[in-house]
């Protein structure tokens, strides 16, 4: 008999594989990123594909002196395409509240013929990255947010809860890939339907047999970031109860866990032109709010009718 376990996780599988068609063709065209004429670029990993980027947006008038928390965007795309200019908007956003605002760029599948596996290794390298360096960015290394969308979502996760696929090169740092909190949206987590991936050429994408290595939800302890997730009910690529399941789970560790739903709308409802802006824009107002509970940003200053 198969166990939910076994059937949650080759799930995710099928989610990985899912998203790909979902969200390729979506953000894939914008690449390279065009909208980061106003951010300061880096190179955080040289690799035989490629160099792999970071896009860093600072706060007005910065001094490095005065560290700042960070947060890092991951685009999504199914770890086939997708663009970092996806959250270029959230990035001016969170740059003109007072935090460094990240793009990062990683290895997919369609530009770089890798595994998911190594696209994990790209997310951790680059917030390793970011605290090795905090000094010359004027990071605080106590408050990186890692966040992401879709995949990317999946990839922010993964560098808190996942213990595989860091690069062996990244000994070379003290550091570890672990963000102090999550601001995830529709993230590939695990999945409560009975599905799971036959097709082994499937399998092999990802890079891995060993299924609880690469699912956040199969990965959850105490002690975890706090964390906050916006989710389409109506999502048909990553399922709501995914989002939930986890939310449940991080919870039942004692960790502090975040779930809003949205009602009728679908996966990427959340990108800046989707819907007239209005998901847009409620999603970034609640990840501020909950960055300022965390102490991460100053409350917005609040005016009174007259």
């Amino acid at each position: 008999m198969v166990s939910l376990n076994t059937i949650m996780i080759k799930n995710l599988y099928f989610l990985l594989i899912l998203i790909s068609f979902k969200s390729f063709s979506q953000f894939g065209s914008n690449y390279p990123p065009k909208k980061v004429s106003d951010a300061i670029e880096y190179i955080y990993k040289k690799t035989k594909d490629t160099d792999l980027k970071l896009w860093v947006f600072n706060p007005r008038g910065h001094k490095i002196e005065n560290k700042k928390p960070a947060i890092i965007f991951f685009f999504g795309g199914g770890y086939r395409g997708g663009t970092p200019d996806q959250f270029a908007e959230h990035a001016k956003y969170f740059s003109q509240r007072g935090m460094i605002a990240i793009l990062a760029d990683y290895r997919v599948s369609g530009r770089n013929d890798v595994k998911v596996i190594n696209s994990i290794s790209d997310g951790k390298s680059s917030i390793k990255w970011v605290k090795e360096n905090a000094e010359v960015l004027g990071v605080d290394r106590n408050k990186i947010v890692a966040s992401g969308g879709s995949a990317g979502g999946h990839l922010a996760a993964s560098t808190a809860l996942l213990g595989k696929f860091d690069d062996p090169e990244d000994k070379k740092t003290i550091y570890n890939s672990h963000p102090s909190a999550l601001v995830l949206f529709n993230p590939g987590l695990n999945s409560n339907e009975e599905r799971w991936i036959k097709n082994q050429n499937q399998i092999d994408r990802i890079g891995t047999d060993d299924y609880y290595s690469i699912s956040p939800y199969h990965n959850v302890k105490n002690k975890l970031p706090p964390t906050i997730i916006f989710h389409g009910v109506a999502d048909k690529t990553v399922p709501y109860s995914s989002a939930l399941a986890f939310t449940n789970k991080m919870k039942e560790f004692g960790n502090e866990c975040i779930l809003y739903g949205y009602e009728n709308l679908e996966h990427g409802f959340f990108n800046f032109g989707r819907n007239s802006n209005g998901p847009f824009v409620d999603t970034v107002r609640k990840a501020d709010d909950f960055l300022v509970s965390i102490g991460f940003l100053k409350s917005l200053p609040i005016s009174n009718q007259q």
